[in-house]
């Protein structure tokens, strides 16, 4: 492996590990200093021990690593079994609202307190919520994973479960920044093209990120080109990250790139790109951290040419780190010690928010 010259000043790549415990490589891969974090997905779970041991042992390796999950309720939860609550759909409290706006809100806080409480209490820190896209009703990677239609419903819901998230530690992360409800096309499999002008985007799907923006503590942007502002996926336009969110939105937080492993994730320009040329791509873009996922099953081979690709690209100058960067990723790992399952699940708290989620008034469809 190539090694950086120097204390790199930004570990910028989160990666995966390839089952329920690490082994060698794993090992290796996270002890690289250019590695910021880890994302698990349902392969790594067998159960509550297994998984807290595998994050303590991560922790040990790295204890400035961020341990993230994509753990949004509905069908995006890896873990469901071992005591693990089933999250509603956002779709479904977008309908409670349609029926009772304060009683959604309240539930929408609840079901952040238990996402981020049972989380924390196996040792993730971070999970990639809450999707601020809009629910057009046509998109089939998004669909019941958006609160509403409207951006408002949707930044009250998204804004109760992060403050739900916060009372348990945890941070938040808005996606898909600007907008990926209006595209039918999956980006795991193909690139979307949404051909509406900024305008447009910025008076509706965009919306929810810019009333969020001094709330949300890190948002990934869509693997989505918008050809009307840029003929590059927003993840790798500076239009997007810089003039856009930083800029107009005045956004602060950290940008995430979505999945570099993904179909959509490494085109640019009409070209497929290396791990290493995509990540840096997004990073020159305007992005914090750059994360590639299930590289790490069988021979690891592409997930070590990145890691080795990445430090020569450092080494050679391609790549500077950013302190601000660097600040940002640490920002994100939780600030207050976790509560074990034990004492969680005695707390008032959230046996209170427990309470509020297998309500039947939570059934998706009750409106339709």
């Amino acid at each position: 492996m190539t090694a950086t010259t120097g204390s790199p000043t930004h570990a910028p790549l989160i990666i995966d590990v390839a089952g329920t415990e690490l082994n060698d490589a794993d090992r290796r891969r996270l002890a690289n200093p250019l590695v910021g974090g880890v994302i698990h997905f349902t392969r790594n779970w067998q159960d509550r021990a297994q998984m807290t041991a595998l994050n303590t042992e991560i922790k040990a390796i790295r204890p400035d690593l961020l341990i993230c999950v994509d753990h949004e309720g509905g069908r995006v939860q890896r873990f469901r079994t071992d005591g693990f609550t089933h999250l509603p759909s956002m779709r479904s409290l977008g309908e409670l609202w349609m029926r009772d706006a304060m009683r959604a809100t309240q539930v929408a806080t609840a079901a952040g307190q238990v996402l981020a409480g049972e989380l924390r209490a196996c040792g993730v820190d971070f999970s990639f919520a809450p999707v601020l896209d809009l629910d057009y009703g046509g998109s089939s990677v998004i669909g019941n994973r958006s609160f509403h239609r409207d951006p408002r419903v949707v930044a009250l819901l998204a804004k109760s479960v992060m403050h739900g998230m916060l009372q348990m530690g945890m941070r938040n992360c808005g996606k898909h920044f600007p907008g990926h409800g209006f595209v039918s096309a999956d980006s795991h499999v193909e690139i979307p093209v949404d051909r509406r002008g900024l305008k447009a985007i910025l008076e509706d799907d965009a919306r929810p990120f810019d009333w969020l923006s001094g709330t949300l503590t890190a948002v990934m942007p869509a693997h989505v080109i918008y050809p009307k502002v840029d003929k590059r996926p927003a993840g790798f336009s500076p239009k997007w990250l810089q003039d856009v969110l930083r800029t107009r939105l005045a956004f602060d937080g950290a940008i995430f790139s979505d999945d570099l492993s993904m179909e959509a994730g490494r085109y640019i320009d009409g070209e497929l790109l290396s791990f290493t040329d995509a990540a840096l791509a997004a990073l020159d873009a305007g992005c914090d951290l750059a994360m590639v996922c299930n590289q790490s099953v069988g021979d690891g081979a592409l997930l070590d040419g990145l890691l080795e690709g990445f430090g020569a690209a450092a080494n050679a100058g391609r790549w500077q780190g950013r302190t601000a960067s660097e600040m940002r990723r640490q920002s994100l790992r939780p600030q207050s010690p976790a509560l074990n399952w034990a004492a969680l699940t005695e707390s008032a708290a959230y046996r209170g928010a427990k309470r509020l989620l297998p309500s039947a008034d939570l059934k998706e469809g009750a409106l339709s």
